[in-house]
């Protein structure tokens, strides 16, 4: 019974915290209900939930704090609902914003676009920059006649004479044509590539001429079906040069080669590289005579040093391999077989007892210098082709010669009237 009341007067404290709670709530209004909500609501609620004891429904205390619990959340929840809608409202407005954002940039787009229209006409570069990757069309200009011509127009369409060409890659003809080709003398630029001066026949390079290309190579000689075939001089923009035999638009046959190092190579060659005999001077003073296969020293040859020494024998793309000697400068002498440039097994001059089960015999060294020595003096004695290329350079350059005449011609004869008083245009092909 003791217990009892103690729990009553702990619920008598309770409910005057409470009252005294509310009567600050009516005394103040809503300012001082918030202010009291926010320093002790945290810390009443624990106290509301323990004084609610289920042991006493008919106690006068739960009554008002449960008229408190519902003000207090109804005030909290006053501000959520317009937080709720406010957020709402910002949520529905993006899309608006965005469309704003993309319709000021279109609008942007459109000021610049058209601007740049109406300036294209006076820029021109601006202009061809617009119409390619803009699709936006040029200003249309008058036609002027670009092409004129000197001979006649056959039925067929085919044209003959003098003309003057442009392609739609950008190439120009000057010379003469004939069956609606190039044919006899005449002049082609190739765009931003070079050009090319002489002959042609059914509208390829054939018979003499002379070819430059943009980076500063140049060619004269002959040619056959649009390729450099017979004699002529190939001098590269990187200093080298070529002169002796063409076959299929490369080197083939006897030539030189001079390379703008110094080395020099006199003899044979085969689809644009050194093969069969011939003599290289190296810019060292070293000098090789013998066989070459594929570009390098390969079968019997003589290699001799700027000291003084020198090597006869077989090599093996390019190093020294097989039956050979060399010989030093102080008369010293190495005889045998070599491997990868280095004496393997030396040579013996017995021939019943060698040294070694796999010794050489100093018989076939010799022999094999025999050989090499054979193959040098073949290298010196290839058929000299100078005379014939510098015949084929002379009629290549009377060639380039005339196509530029019949260019200045066909170019000069552009703006007077040709058939009937009037100037004939060729379209662009």
């Amino acid at each position: 019974m003791h217990q009892n009341k103690t729990q009553i007067e702990i619920g008598k404290q309770n409910s005057s915290d409470y009252r005294a709670y509310y009567y600050s709530i009516n005394q103040n209004h809503k300012i001082s209900y918030i202010q009291s909500q926010t320093a002790t609501a945290p810390y009443k609620r624990p106290s509301h939930t323990q004084s609610h004891s289920p042991s006493h429904p008919q106690s006068p205390a739960p009554s008002k704090p449960r008229h408190v619990t519902t003000t207090h959340p109804f005030a909290s929840l006053s501000a959520a609902p317009l937080r709720r809608h406010l957020r709402h409202l910002l949520l529905l407005s993006l899309p608006f914003f965005y469309f704003l954002h993309l319709l000021s940039a279109f609008a942007f787009s459109a000021a610049l676009l058209l601007s740049l229209s109406l300036a294209g006409p006076r820029l021109p570069s601006l202009g061809l920059f617009l119409s390619r990757f803009l699709s936006l069309k040029p200003k249309a200009r008058p036609v002027l006649p670009l092409f004129w011509t000197l001979g006649t127009r056959a039925e067929t369409g085919q044209t003959h004479g003098l003309w003057v060409v442009a392609y739609s890659n950008g190439d120009v003809y000057e010379g003469e044509f004939e069956k609606g080709k190039c044919w006899g003398s005449g002049v082609y630029y190739y765009s931003m590539s070079g050009r090319y001066e002489g002959d042609w026949v059914d509208g390829k390079y054939d018979g003499f001429g002379v070819e430059m290309w943009a980076r500063g190579s140049r060619y004269r000689g002959q040619y056959r079906h649009g390729l450099r075939h017979g004699f002529g001089v190939y001098r590269f923009y990187s200093g080298d040069v070529y002169a002796g035999e063409w076959a299929n638009g490369q080197s083939h046959g006897c030539g030189v080669h001079t390379c703008e190092d110094g080395s020099r190579y006199v003899g044979e060659f085969k689809w644009g590289v050194k093969h069969a005999l011939g003599h290289y001077h190296f810019r060292n003073g070293d000098t090789y005579a013998g066989e070459y296969f594929a570009d390098k020293m390969h079968g019997f040859g003589v290699y001799s040093f700027a000291n003084g020494h020198h090597y006869e024998g077989t090599w093996h793309e390019g190093k020294r391999q097989g039956l050979g000697m060399y010989t030093f400068r102080n008369g010293e002498i190495q005889s045998g077989h070599w491997k990868d440039g280095v004496l393997d097994i030396p040579s013996t001059q017995h021939a019943t007892y060698p040294v070694s089960p796999v010794g050489v015999n100093h018989s076939k060294v010799l022999n094999a210098v025999q050989e090499a020595r054979r193959a040098a003096e073949k290298a010196y004695d290839v058929a000299k082709v100078d005379e014939r290329v510098n015949r084929a350079v002379a009629a290549a350059n009377r060639a380039a010669n005339a196509a530029r005449v019949a260019a200045v011609k066909a170019v000069q004869k552009q703006m007077h009237p040709n058939v009937n008083g009037e100037s004939i245009q060729i379209p662009a092909v």
